[in-house]
Protein backbone atom coordinates (compact mmCIF):
# COMPACT_ATOMS: atom_id res chain seq x y z
CA UNK A 1 0.00 0.00 0.00
CA UNK A 2 1.30 3.33 -1.02
CA UNK A 3 -0.17 6.12 1.14
CA UNK A 4 -0.19 8.63 -1.80
CA UNK A 5 -1.08 5.68 -4.20
CA UNK A 6 -4.53 5.72 -5.58
CA UNK A 7 -7.99 4.28 -4.25
CA UNK A 8 -8.96 1.70 -6.96
CA UNK A 9 -12.77 1.83 -7.08
CA UNK A 10 -14.44 -1.06 -8.78
CA UNK A 11 -18.23 -0.13 -9.05
CA UNK A 12 -20.91 -1.07 -11.89
CA UNK A 13 -23.38 1.62 -10.71
CA UNK A 14 -22.73 5.03 -12.59
CA UNK A 15 -24.81 7.20 -10.14
CA UNK A 16 -22.44 5.33 -7.26
CA UNK A 17 -19.05 6.30 -8.98
CA UNK A 18 -19.94 9.38 -9.54
CA UNK A 19 -21.27 10.01 -5.58
CA UNK A 20 -18.24 8.53 -4.02
CA UNK A 21 -15.88 10.41 -6.19
CA UNK A 22 -17.93 13.97 -5.21
CA UNK A 23 -17.21 12.82 -1.84
CA UNK A 24 -13.80 12.23 -1.80
CA UNK A 25 -13.45 15.24 -3.74
CA UNK A 26 -15.46 17.48 -0.83
CA UNK A 27 -13.53 15.31 1.93
CA UNK A 28 -9.84 16.86 0.31
CA UNK A 29 -8.62 13.17 -0.55
CA UNK A 30 -5.76 13.80 -2.31
CA UNK A 31 -5.61 10.29 -3.76
CA UNK A 32 -6.16 9.96 -7.19
CA UNK A 33 -9.23 7.92 -7.74
CA UNK A 34 -8.94 5.15 -10.44
CA UNK A 35 -12.73 3.74 -11.67
CA UNK A 36 -13.35 0.02 -12.91
CA UNK A 37 -16.67 -0.89 -13.86
CA UNK A 38 -15.97 -4.54 -12.97
CA UNK A 39 -13.46 -6.90 -11.24
CA UNK A 40 -11.80 -7.39 -14.68
CA UNK A 41 -11.44 -4.59 -16.00
CA UNK A 42 -8.93 -3.42 -11.84
CA UNK A 43 -7.76 -7.07 -12.25
CA UNK A 44 -5.83 -6.16 -15.60
CA UNK A 45 -4.86 -2.64 -13.99
CA UNK A 46 -3.73 -4.32 -10.97
CA UNK A 47 -1.54 -6.86 -12.72
CA UNK A 48 0.11 -3.99 -14.92
CA UNK A 49 0.63 -1.38 -13.22
CA UNK A 50 3.83 0.13 -11.69
CA UNK A 51 1.96 2.00 -9.22
CA UNK A 52 1.01 0.80 -5.34
CA UNK A 53 -2.46 1.28 -4.55
CA UNK A 54 -3.73 2.99 -1.16
CA UNK A 55 -7.07 0.96 -1.01
CA UNK A 56 -8.90 -1.40 -3.25
CA UNK A 57 -13.06 -0.75 -2.93
CA UNK A 58 -15.28 -3.05 -4.47
CA UNK A 59 -19.09 -3.49 -5.08
CA UNK A 60 -19.87 -7.33 -4.74
CA UNK A 61 -22.28 -7.96 -7.56
CA UNK A 62 -20.67 -6.60 -11.08
CA UNK A 63 -20.82 -7.92 -14.89
CA UNK A 64 -18.01 -10.34 -16.10
CA UNK A 65 -16.05 -10.78 -12.59
CA UNK A 66 -17.85 -9.68 -9.47
CA UNK A 67 -16.22 -8.80 -6.24
CA UNK A 68 -15.63 -12.08 -4.35
CA UNK A 69 -14.01 -13.20 -7.82
CA UNK A 70 -11.44 -10.79 -7.60
CA UNK A 71 -10.55 -11.21 -4.26
CA UNK A 72 -9.99 -14.79 -4.60
CA UNK A 73 -7.61 -14.01 -7.65
CA UNK A 74 -5.58 -11.38 -6.01
CA UNK A 75 -5.57 -14.03 -2.58
CA UNK A 76 -4.42 -16.90 -4.86
CA UNK A 77 -1.81 -14.39 -6.95
CA UNK A 78 1.22 -13.91 -4.75
CA UNK A 79 3.02 -11.29 -6.66
CA UNK A 80 -0.76 -9.21 -5.98
CA UNK A 81 -0.92 -10.36 -2.46
CA UNK A 82 2.01 -9.38 -1.41
CA UNK A 83 1.38 -5.60 -2.55
CA UNK A 84 -0.72 -5.82 0.74
CA UNK A 85 -3.59 -3.65 -0.68
CA UNK A 86 -6.17 -3.05 1.77
CA UNK A 87 -9.62 -4.66 0.03
CA UNK A 88 -13.16 -3.08 1.23
CA UNK A 89 -16.16 -4.15 0.18
CA UNK A 90 -18.49 -1.18 -0.44
CA UNK A 91 -21.99 -2.45 -1.49
CA UNK A 92 -25.89 -1.97 -1.04
CA UNK A 93 -26.75 -5.55 0.51
CA UNK A 94 -25.66 -6.71 3.88
CA UNK A 95 -26.85 -10.28 3.21
CA UNK A 96 -25.28 -12.40 6.11
CA UNK A 97 -23.49 -15.25 4.15
CA UNK A 98 -21.97 -12.60 1.92
CA UNK A 99 -20.52 -10.87 5.18
CA UNK A 100 -19.19 -14.29 6.42
CA UNK A 101 -17.97 -14.72 3.13
CA UNK A 102 -15.77 -12.27 2.67
CA UNK A 103 -14.10 -12.30 6.04
CA UNK A 104 -13.12 -15.91 4.51
CA UNK A 105 -11.34 -14.44 1.78
CA UNK A 106 -9.69 -11.97 4.81
CA UNK A 107 -10.87 -8.58 3.39
CA UNK A 108 -10.40 -5.42 5.64
CA UNK A 109 -13.95 -4.42 6.00
CA UNK A 110 -17.85 -4.83 4.13
CA UNK A 111 -19.78 -1.46 4.56
CA UNK A 112 -22.98 -0.94 3.31
CA UNK A 113 -22.93 1.95 1.06
CA UNK A 114 -26.55 3.13 2.36
CA UNK A 115 -28.68 5.78 0.42
CA UNK A 116 -27.54 9.07 2.10
CA UNK A 117 -24.27 10.74 1.21
CA UNK A 118 -23.60 11.31 4.74
CA UNK A 119 -23.22 7.69 5.62
CA UNK A 120 -20.58 6.79 2.63
CA UNK A 121 -19.31 10.11 3.36
CA UNK A 122 -18.59 9.19 6.80
CA UNK A 123 -17.38 5.66 5.81
CA UNK A 124 -14.83 7.16 3.53
CA UNK A 125 -13.55 9.63 5.79
CA UNK A 126 -12.91 6.98 8.19
CA UNK A 127 -11.44 4.59 5.47
CA UNK A 128 -8.79 6.73 4.15
CA UNK A 129 -7.98 7.95 7.89
CA UNK A 130 -7.70 4.49 9.27
CA UNK A 131 -5.38 3.65 6.02
CA UNK A 132 -3.16 6.73 6.42
CA UNK A 133 -2.26 5.62 10.01
CA UNK A 134 -2.28 2.14 9.40
CA UNK A 135 1.68 0.68 9.51
CA UNK A 136 1.76 -1.33 6.21
CA UNK A 137 4.23 -3.86 5.42
CA UNK A 138 5.10 -2.38 1.58
CA UNK A 139 5.71 1.38 3.03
Amino acid sequence: MSKPGPIILIEDDEDDLEIIDEIIKKLGIPNELKFFTDGKQALEFLRTTTVQPFLILSDVNMPLMGGFELRKIINDDEELRSKSVPFVFLTTSADPAAIREAYKMNVQGFFVKGSNLDGISRIMKMLYEYWQECRHPNN
